[in-house]
C-alpha cells in the first residue's frame, strides 16, 4: 500500500490531492487547495510550506509527486511558480518523502490520453478514475492527476523490473 500526495503548485493557489494505491486499485483520500490570500510573496511561500506540511502530517503519505515547471510567457510568473514548487518540495524533503516530478503534458497524457487535454477533461477523468460523486475543483483535480500519473509510471517501472 502506497499513499501518494500530488501537488499542483501555484503562488496564490496550490492544489493538493491524496490517493492510496493498493495493487492496481486507487482510493481517493482527500484533496483541496492551499489558498495564500496575501500580497507579499514571502508570506505566500510560508503558507504553502505550512499547508503542505500540515497535509503530510494529516495523511502520512510515503510518496510526493509534483508538477514540473513549464516555460511561462511571463518570466516573473515562472519565477514565482518555481518558488512555490520549492516551498512544497522543502516541506516534502523535511518529512523524508521521496520527490517525483512530472511534466504537465505527461500528466494529461497519462490521465486523459492526450497531452493537450484541458482542465475540464482532467476533472472528468479524475472523477471517473477515482469514482468520485462530483468533479473536484480544477487545481485539486490537477493534483490528483499528478498522483495518478505517479501510480501509472511506478507500475510501468515495476513491470520492467520483473
Amino acid at each position: 500500500m502506497t499513499i501518494i500526495l500530488g501537488i499542483d503548485p501555484g503562488s496564490r493557489l496550490t492544489g493538493y490531492g491524496v490517493i492510496r494505491q493498493t495493487g492496481r486499485q486507487l482510493t481517493y483520500l482527500g484533496s483541496g487547495c492551499i489558498r495564500t490570500a496575501v500580497d507579499d510573496l514571502p508570506t505566500r511561500l510560508k503558507r504553502i510550506y505550512a499547508g503542505v506540511s500540515e497535509i503530510i502530517l494529516q495523511f502520512q503519505p510515503n510518496m510526493f509527486a509534483i508538477e514540473q515547471v513549464f516555460m511561462a510567457r511571463n518570466a516573473d510568473s515562472a519565477l514565482k511558480l518555481g518558488q512555490a514548487r520549492g516551498a512544497a518540495i522543502v516541506a516534502a524533503v523535511n518529512n523524508n518523502l521521496p520527490v517525483f516530478e512530472y511534466a504537465a503534458r505527461l500528466v494529461k497524457q497519462s490521465v486523459v490520453g492526450t497531452g493537450a487535454a484541458d482542465k475540464k477533461q482532467i476533472q472528468h477523468m479524475v472523477k471517473l478514475l477515482l469514482k468520485l460523486p462530483a468533479s473536484p475543483q480544477a487545481d485539486a483535480a490537477d493534483a490528483l492527476a499528478i498522483a495518478i500519473t505517479h501510480t501509472h509510471i511506478n507500475q510501468q517501472y515495476i513491470k520492467t523490473l520483473k
